[in-house]
């Protein structure tokens, strides 16, 4: 076994699930100590961009491109695929949402809708644009940061929320509706990312081994999300 390290892993809530389950194995298994720290997209861009220094960062892969171009990432590794997915509170009604037009209906129909700031949130914007219908919804929509959406929607304080079903699927008090209709889905990789400045860039490869092997392609599907 190599000399036990300490690994610093930032990450966004959407690979969570997965990631707290197959962590203490990779503890346990190569005696690294893991320190993680949660943060939203938003905040994770602006922190290492402003140059905070961790050895691993999970975030879409998009934005992990975004950090390579600035300097920030040395290399990036896909993890899982990932969709956007719609809950309502548990025994609401379930809107039919089989296609593109019929979740038009819905959106149109729902008194008040939830998303996140993240890549569905951003993806959600622009397909109410395209649908020609972000004018008409712009007063009953609002965007979440912090905490899950359907944890608002559990609440009662909105009737719909959409987000990556992985984020959706451990919030207690909602029921999946179901993942958007294909013809208006949009999948998101997410992707490990070696911090160009990591401090321990040999245990944090090792750690990325572990997510990306075969044996953790069962806990990511339990999770929501397809392995990349």
């Amino acid at each position: 076994m190599s000399q036990a390290t300490g690994i610093t892993v930032m990450l966004s809530a959407a690979f969570k699930e997965a990631y707290l389950e197959l962590l203490p194995e990779f503890e346990r298994d190569s005696g690294h100590k893991v320190a993680t720290i949660w943060a939203t997209s938003v905040q994770m861009m602006n922190r290492l961009k402003g140059g905070e220094t961790v050895d691993i960062v999970i975030l879409s892969a998009a934005a992990l491109d975004d950090l390579k171009q600035a300097g920030v990432i040395a290399e990036r590794f896909d993890l899982a695929k990932s969709g956007v997915a719609m809950a309502v509170r548990s025994g609401a009604p379930k809107p039919d949402i089989r296609s593109g037009d019929a979740l038009k209906r819905a959106v149109l129909a729902a008194k008040s809708i939830v998303y996140s700031t993240g890549p569905s949130g951003i993806y959600l914007a622009g397909l109410f644009q395209r649908m020609g219908i972000a004018d008409q919804i712009q007063t009953k929509v609002r965007q979440v940061q912090g905490e899950p959406t359907g944890a608002v929607v559990a609440r009662g304080e909105a009737e719909i929320a959409f987000q990556q079903m992985s984020e959706l699927l451990p919030v207690p008090g909602i029921d999946i509706v179901g993942p958007l209709p294909p013809d208006v889905q949009e999948i998101t990789v997410f992707a490990a990312g070696l911090h160009a400045r990591a401090k321990a860039p040999d245990a944090a490869r090792a750690l990325i081994r572990f997510l990306t092997a075969p044996a953790a392609a069962p806990v990511i599907r339990k999770k929501g999300m397809e392995p990349a």
